[in-house]
């Protein structure tokens, strides 16, 4: 029995370490054939397409409520120059007066990375009051002694007009600069510029090039991305099982919209074997991440014991855990009503421990 295919819908989002966002969602998924029909029927979890909004990157997104250290954005410094290291160090640690102290001294002797991260501290808030246009000033010094990281940051602030004014063009120029040294969420966000079409013209062949060079790096936004991409055959052939294996590189580091793709794959023997214990357990994880999807995919399999053991009372809580968020099902609505009142009473008990409402 297939579980019904979702259509993936949340925006690819990456930031530069000034916290500023550019975000884009790729082409809708095309639902998979329709479900066999053999008993249970998955009629009862079948949702509406939806449609994809036109992908839109974001000119002046607002900035995040409590900006986070982007700890992979700062590369490790050589381990044969222990100042370089000390600076690091206690940026990783969280000492971040420390940082700023060893990285100023660094940074005035020429030293390109301490430069960038005295950027990342002033656009954080990190040990010093947050001042873009300082941030900007310490990128732009390391962007012009060649330092990747500074030119994709630099970036990302020319791009939503934080230290400066918005300036797209220069915003290109230098995510063009990074993408070619091997930065690759230089790479990745200027793929979603070619995609988007407004920026760039849009040259979705481009994008995919740029999207792959992102995946092949590592880095799991991009291959998602790539993965609709060979799913639907957007700037390049359609190779489902390729577009798996992708989901599965996302989802082992944790990339959640890649770990509900991978689970339905699995789920439904969609470019790799079928298993679906093993895609049960993955959509066990995203839930307990927070994706409604999964919530909804979860609720499903364990109200008509597809997969995994028959459980309504747990299914029906994230049914309505996954209905808060906008991902309801009426027809499990009305199955949660023929419940036992003792077991319905249980199911929303446990939905409301889990929002936090009890």
């Amino acid at each position: 029995m297939k579980l019904p295919h979702i259509t993936m819908l949340a925006a690819l989002l990456l930031t530069a370490p000034a916290a500023a966002q550019l975000q884009i969602t790729p082409p809708a998924a095309t639902p998979n054939a329709p479900a066999e029909k053999k008993k249970p029927r998955p009629h009862t979890i079948t949702k509406k397409k939806e449609a994809a909004p036109a992908p839109k990157p974001s000119a002046s997104p607002k900035p995040s409520p409590s900006p986070k250290p982007a700890a992979t954005v700062i590369p490790a410094p050589p381990t044969d120059d222990p100042n370089v290291d000390l600076v690091y160090g206690a940026y990783q640690r969280g000492q971040y007066k420390t940082a700023f102290e060893l990285a100023t001294a660094r940074a005035q002797a020429g030293d390109p990375k301490a430069m960038t991260m005295l950027g990342e501290l002033y656009s954080n808030a990190m040990g010093i009051r947050r001042d873009y246009a300082k941030a900007a000033e310490w990128y732009k010094r390391a962007a012009d002694s060649g330092d990747r990281e500074a030119m994709f940051a630099l970036a990302m602030l020319r791009m939503s007009g934080r230290g400066g004014p918005v300036d797209k063009g220069e915003a290109v120029k230098l995510m063009a600069s990074a993408a070619k040294l091997g930065e690759p969420k230089a790479a990745y966000n200027l793929a979603l510029l070619y995609l988007d079409g407004q920026t760039l013209p849009q040259d979705v062949k481009r994008s995919a090039e740029l999207l792959r060079q992102a995946a092949d790096a590592g880095l799991p936004e991009a291959q998602y991305a790539l993965a609709t991409f060979y799913k639907e055959g957007t700037g390049v052939p359609k190779d489902p099982e390729r577009a798996v294996r992708l989901l599965q590189a996302a989802s082992l580091a944790d990339n959640v919209d890649a770990e509900v793709e991978y689970a339905i794959a699995m789920f439904n023997g969609t470019g790799t074997p079928k298993n679906q214990p093993a895609a049960v357990a993955l959509l066990r994880k995203a839930s307990r991440q927070g994706s409604a999807i999964a919530q909804n995919r979860l609720a499903w399999v364990l109200i008509n014991g597809v997969g995994t053991a028959m459980d309504k009372v747990e299914g029906f809580k994230w049914h309505l855990v996954a209905k808060t968020a906008g991902k309801g099902d009426p027809d499990l609505d009305k199955q949660l009503y023929d419940l036992p009142a003792d077991e319905r009473a249980k199911a929303e008990a446990a939905a409301k421990k889990w929002l936090g409402t009890k």
